[in-house]
């Protein structure tokens, strides 16, 4: 299946102010982009065809794939000058570049790549921006089962606050964790069908258009998860992944197993 990747935002929280600061997909996890760490995570479940809806900075994203070393994930033997990879994490991997506007919304970036979608019934989409280990295969296995014209993945918040229980006198009744609270929210993996289209107005969001509408007729599937899955719209949130990684606690990497 083909997957779509939304890498064309600002990412202003995790910017740092200076000229030329790269798209948040092309953030640092060890030694590769978040990007390519989403992009491995699809590969692993033999999801090598990638669509990828470039933005901001796109010439970022374009130079780190047309100048790929793959010596720098694989292991290789020099000799005579030459280098023999031993390995290989790309090679298979085609990649559709497609500039979809500096401020679209996500929405409208996935409107203006469905002629590369080539007509297929089924297809993956992805922020690029958030790590998990869920179950590709189970996940689309469901999604395919149904009828439903769009399947988001839904996690629990992963945020610290306390949510308040208040009494009509102003007094505290009770204080919960968010994340024991009966509320998911919108994990960033999806599998669509063609027809989620018909959702989506020029201009319109994927989310709040599209799954919002076909949530009212019975048209959205949720694949609630509970195991591993990392956001990183902040810095802290960036630098957290690096440390774990530089560790070797890396849950994400299921090619790695």
């Amino acid at each position: 299946m083909k997957v779509v990747l939304f890498c064309g935002g600002l990412g202003m929280r995790m910017r740092t102010g200076t000229v030329g600061d790269v798209p948040k997909p092309m953030q640092l996890v060890g030694p590769r982009p978040l990007l390519w760490h989403v992009m491995r995570y699809y590969a692993h479940f033999g999801h090598t065809e990638f669509i990828l809806c470039l933005g901001h900075a796109p010439h970022h994203i374009k130079d780190f794939f047309v100048h790929y070393s793959e010596t720098h994930s694989n292991d290789f033997r020099l000799h005579g000058g030459r280098v023999e990879l031993l390995s290989h994490d790309i090679s298979d991997w085609r990649i559709t570049f497609v500039d979809t506007g500096v401020d679209s919304p996500i929405g409208e970036r996935l409107r203006r790549v469905r002629p590369y979608l080539d007509g297929d019934e089924m297809f993956l989409a992805n922020y690029a921006d958030v790590l998990t280990d869920a179950p590709l295969p189970d996940m689309i296995d469901r999604f395919a089962g149904t009828d439903a014209s769009a399947s988001m993945m839904v996690v629990p918040p992963t945020d610290t606050f306390h949510c308040i229980e208040l009494g009509s006198d102003g007094r505290a009744s009770g204080i919960t964790p968010v994340t024991e609270m009966p509320v998911w929210i919108n994990g960033g993996y999806f599998v669509l069908r063609q027809d989620v289209f018909d959702h989506i107005p020029p201009g319109g969001d994927l989310v709040a258009d599209a799954c919002a509408a076909l949530a009212k007729t019975g048209g959205l599937l949720t694949y609630p998860y509970r195991g591993y899955w990392r956001p990183t719209d902040t810095v802290k949130e960036r630098l957290a992944l690096d440390e774990s990684y530089s560790r070797g606690v890396r849950p994400w990497a299921v090619w790695e197993r």
